[in-house]
């Protein structure tokens, strides 16, 4: 089930990213947390009363030479677009702004919840300053500060209340679910067109033809499917067109809803930025991937053309060193049966469990041949392990001290459980954790 999406919404200095970071918990404004991810983060995974949800900060939604209250517009109005629940956030120091009121103005338009927060009240002797934002018609504003972490807790328990309301489509575990992302016009739509034999999304060269995810279903040998086409990454208009960001925001709710996701690259004009920034989501979210070179009947090539393409590619997407690469031409539908058969194989292994004293033999011949690390005289004691979840395939191995489990040597177990199980196309997780 995709996370309910939030998104803070309000007029430049009122405190936005303040307040991202203070829910997701970090501060996130542009990292690479490891080799390979780069991408803006302008939206993360936040959790409050049991409730997971994404979060996107609109102040970092670059609108580029617009005028300033244009730019503020048209962050309001991408948020409505992507939000389930909006948090509408305000200065208390600053009182009710015009600027306010024009975003008010947009919100009103949603039928989507608003909850009105009134930032920078620092001090109780504040709280008199915010009954002047009632004015803007949404009903109690919630007092909080960003600065100290003062009322976020009331804020979010409004906020989680709204998520029960949130329609979301399930569907049985034996459905395979995949998604397809990427840039705009790298043949997303043409390829789901292939799959499915029939001519069901509309197809162009324009980039940002498709504007909304679509759902379709279907049967291939028995085995039942669900597409969820994420073509329209960026809508049609000047906003969309010049804001790359968005392309991320629009494949959150698709990515989140997949079992495995088709990053697609127009093998035409190879790779750039933007495909590692969309791919960076789908690793992250422990999803099975399956990179996807479209449009390779265009493409010049000898026999080592397809090798030398695969080179660059886990060059590029160091992080999806696992990932199964497939060539095919959606329009002239060239190698297109390829890829139904790599979509079983990744959802299989995504799921896959393997038996504990099989991973536990596998886990100590590894150790004989690599001795575990150690630290100031203390050695990493492993125990035993046991694989505790699924979608992705995660591993908890118990062991003396956790902080001893060197990050080297927990990819060289990964490597090892590669090696024995298999796990292609599938990111997997292993947890160092103390033996009680």
């Amino acid at each position: 089930m995709a996370k309910p999406v939030v998104a803070i919404v309000g007029r430049p200095n009122v405190g936005k990213s303040t307040i991202f970071n203070r829910i997701v918990g970090e501060r996130v404004s542009i990292v690479e947390d490891r080799p390979g991810v780069t991408r803006d983060r302008i939206y993360n995974t936040g959790e409050w009363l049991n409730y997971e949800f994404n979060i996107i900060d609109t102040g970092g939604i670059d609108i580029g030479d617009e005028p300033f209250l244009a730019q503020i517009r048209h962050q309001a109005e991408i948020a409505i677009d992507e939000a389930d629940v909006i948090i509408f956030m305000t200065n208390g120091r600053e009182g009710v702004t015009a600027a306010d009121e024009e975003v008010a103005k947009i919100l009103y338009r949603t039928k989507k919840p608003v909850v009105l927060a009134v930032n920078k009240i620092d001090n109780p002797d504040m709280r008199e300053a915010m009954y002047d934002f009632y004015s803007l018609g949404f009903g109690n504003p919630f007092p909080i500060s960003g600065s100290h972490g003062i009322g976020l807790g009331d804020m979010l328990d409004d906020v989680v209340q709204h998520f029960a309301g949130i329609s979301q489509t399930d569907y049985d575990e034996e459905i395979i679910k995949f998604s397809l992302i990427g840039r705009p016009n790298v043949g997303k739509s043409s390829l789901v067109n292939a799959m499915l034999g029939e001519e069901r999304v509309i197809v162009s060269d324009i980039a940002g033809t498709t504007r909304d995810a679509v759902d379709t279903t279907f049967k291939h040998n028995g085995q039942e499917y669900v597409i969820i086409d994420t073509a329209g990454m960026r809508k049609k208009g000047k906003v969309y067109e010049t804001t790359e960001k968005y392309s991320v925001l629009r494949a959150l709710k698709a990515i989140d809803r997949s079992d495995v996701v088709l990053v697609v690259i127009n093998g035409e004009e190879g790779i750039i930025e933007q495909d590692k920034k969309i791919a960076g989501y789908a690793h992250e979210a422990g999803k099975a991937v399956i990179i996807v070179v479209n449009k390779w009947d265009v493409v010049e090539k000898d026999e080592k053309t397809m090798k030398l393409f695969e080179q660059n590619i886990r060059e590029h997407f160091l992080f999806l060193s696992y990932a199964p690469v497939v060539f095919l031409s959606a329009k002239t539908k060239k190698r297109i049966h390829t890829l139904v058969p790599e979509i079983i194989k990744v959802s299989e292994n995504h799921s896959q469990r393997v038996q504990t004293n099989i991973l536990n033999e596998v886990i100590m011949d590894a150790v004989a041949m690599n001795p575990t690390p150690s630290d100031k005289g203390k050695r990493l004691k492993i125990f035993y392990a046991a694989q505790v979840a699924v979608k992705p395939p995660a591993f908890a191995v118990f062991v003396n001290e956790p902080e001893l489990m060197h990050f080297s040597y927990e990819r060289f177990l990964e490597n090892r459980i590669r090696e024995a199980f298999g796990f292609e196309g599938t990111p997997i997780k292993i947890f160092a954790r103390a033996r009680k």
